[in-house]
């Protein structure tokens, strides 16, 4: 049965609780392993991302914020983690045909769906608190490609006016996700 985590158990983790610790890793660690394996195409390389991924999480706990999203902030670690062994990988030449040959025998676009399906909701439901107007302008932004010119003109407002939505938008978006880089993650996730 999956465990929901709530900010319940990252305050007890905030607070060196390791019960909650374990639940946060029963819940996320086959979650990590699978997005990291999705990179390395590699068992051992995989579950040494999963290690380092909840050392991480251990060590800055009390940084984190209680009301932030685990699994969103655990998805960061694990990717910048996962590409730095990639890059590591990619400077040894043995590793580099291993892997060659692990990508041709192992892909699953199941877990990728799964992962950018997870975040597209969570941003989703961020858009959705923006007042209508805002919401607007930033999907016509983000969703329809349109300059801000080109909103202006379709809507009948100043393209000024476009510009503080936009800013007022992106202020939000950034006071819910707490963490800086995801600001920058969800940006090449979403919106290249």
């Amino acid at each position: 049965m999956h465990t929901i985590i709530n900010s319940n158990h990252i305050q007890q983790l905030i607070a060196g609780n390791e019960s909650a610790f374990d639940t946060i890793y029963e819940a996320y660690g086959g979650k990590v392993y699978r997005l990291a394996f999705r990179f390395l195409k590699d068992k051992e390389q995989s579950e040494e991302v999963v290690q380092e991924c909840f050392i991480n999480l251990w060590m800055s706990r009390q940084k984190l914020n209680s009301e932030g999203d685990m699994w969103l902030y655990l998805y960061v670690i694990a990717k910048r983690l996962s590409l730095n062994m990639l890059r590591q990988i990619c400077q040894s030449r043995e590793l580099s045909n291993k892997l060659v040959n692990h990508i041709t025998t192992a892909h699953n676009n199941t877990e990728e769906d799964l992962l950018a399906h997870d975040l597209e909701q969570f941003a989703e439901k961020i858009i959705n608190k923006l007042p209508k107007q805002q919401q607007l302008i930033f999907r016509l932004s983000r969703v329809e490609h349109l300059s801000h010119k080109e909103i202006a003109d379709q809507l009948q407002i100043s393209p000024n006016t476009v510009k503080n939505h936009m800013v007022e938008a992106l202020k939000t978006l950034k006071a819910h996700l707490q963490y800086s880089d995801l600001i920058y993650f969800l940006a090449l996730f979403f919106w290249m």
